[in-house]
């Protein structure tokens, strides 16, 4: 019998732009992240005595061009050289456009797949055939499978690929197959990297993505790492997720319609109670959006600032430092009616011909905030939660959120200012 583990898309030392915009962000550890993660991933495959790593793509991220990004790669991977574990590295969409992985030299124990044909490794002592090829550039719009050596007899064969699996949802088209062109190849474990999100897409046999091995965004929510996997006979007997994350993201959504603001720090203090639970050590960082209406609708708006603060310092009594709120959102319920008591017919109606015309009004705020945009510095305008006004849903909801504060201080909510 022997192990191996299966982890994808590092993304090391990704650029995490727009972080200081965050008050209170634990930018360090952000930062951190990717590097500390790869580390679990070499301890475990230490620990594990694992009999070879695979790194199904992305190792690198794009242009970045800091090459202590890729000397600490080297120092991981000489850790596993020491103890005589070979890795097999298929190159990404990312790694093609790195200059990085173009000009350094690994440690004898990685062996890169070509980019200019379809390779298999043979590994002798363990039964075990890899078969692979990198990314030449950028884009791969052709099916590679076909193409893919035909399985050996008498060997666990392993294909290595890089792949959206025929435009798999939220991702671009990067060398599209489909399941059933992978499962036909009769290959016995297919390592496949490129999706970020962790997904055993069969079992006979076995198509995995491991995901990332550390979320970056709050897109990338929930436990990330690596599979490991046992093998005996030439089959798979046991195919386990490994988490390496060392922060973790969360989304949590409130429906507060109903509720007054005790209830509401109720479940939030709950909430925050699983969070810690699940993130068992490590920092969560939380996104927080809340669906309100009636009497905590009007509060939000009254003083949004106050509900913040009051927010925060509930996560930091809760989380005893280990939660950082990275956003908080209020976003309007259905039931207005408690807004819109007690004002004026006429600036009623004007309000509602300002939401009639949608269309003009989104035009209108649109060329604004370019205008405003221009003069904005890059951090807050590229990355990957960068503001957009051309993101048609954002703007909306802010110019909601604007009526809905107006309505709020007629009423005489706010202060006035």
């Amino acid at each position: 019998m022997f192990r191996f583990i299966h982890a994808a898309d590092i993304h090391l030392d990704s650029p995490l732009k727009g972080l200081a915009r965050y008050e209170g962000a634990p930018v360090n550890e952000i930062r951190e992240a990717s590097r500390r993660a790869l580390k679990n991933l070499v301890q475990l495959a230490l620990d594990e005595e694992a009999g070879f790593v695979i790194l199904s793509g992305d190792i690198f991220d794009r242009d970045w061009r800091d090459y202590n990004t890729g000397l600490f790669f080297v120092s991981q991977m000489a850790r596993l050289h020491h103890a005589g574990i070979p890795v097999f590295l298929a190159a990404g969409n990312h790694d093609a456009s790195s200059p990085i992985s173009r000009s350094l030299k690994m440690p004898e124990n990685v062996h890169i797949f070509s980019t200019r044909t379809f390779e298999s490794r043979r590994i002798d002592r363990l039964g075990a055939v890899i078969h692979g090829r990198g990314f030449p550039g950028r884009s791969v719009e052709e099916n590679w499978v076909p193409s893919y050596p035909e399985p050996l007899r008498d060997a666990f064969n392993i294909g290595v690929l890089h792949t959206s699996l025929a435009g798999y949802a939220g991702h671009d088209t990067y060398a599209p197959c489909t399941l059933d062109s992978l499962v036909a190849k009769g290959y016995d474990y297919w390592a496949l990297g490129h999706v970020h999100k962790h997904e055993i897409l069969s079992t006979s046999p076995y198509i995995v993505f491991p995901g990332n091995i550390q979320g970056r965004h709050v897109r990338e929510t929930g436990g990330k790492g690596c599979m490991l996997v046992s093998v005996e006979d030439a089959a798979v007997v046991d195919a386990e997720f490994r988490t390496l994350d060392v922060l973790r993201w969360y989304h949590l959504n409130f429906e507060t319609h109903g509720w007054n603001e005790d209830d509401f720090m109720a479940a939030f203090a709950s909430r925050l109670g699983d969070v810690l639970d699940d993130a068992d050590g490590r920092i969560a960082a939380v996104r927080t959006t809340i669906s309100t209406d009636g009497g905590i609708h009007g509060a939000s708006l009254k003083d949004p600032h106050r509900w913040r603060n009051e927010l925060r310092a509930a996560a930091i009594d809760a989380g005893r430092g280990e939660i950082w709120l990275e956003k908080i959102v209020f976003t309007h319920g259905t039931d207005q009616s408690g807004l819109h008591a007690g004002l004026p017919d006429d600036f009623l109606r004007a309000m509602g011909q300002t939401a009639e015309d949608e269309a003009e009004l989104l035009q209108s705020g649109r060329a604004a905030l370019k205008k405003l945009f221009e003069k904005l510095p890059p951090e807050i305008t590229s990355g990957e939660d960068a503001l957009s006004p051309d993101d048609e849903r954002w703007l909306d909801q802010i110019l909601r959120e604007g009526m809905e504060r107006l309505i709020a201080r007629m009423r005489g909510f706010g202060e006035g200012r």
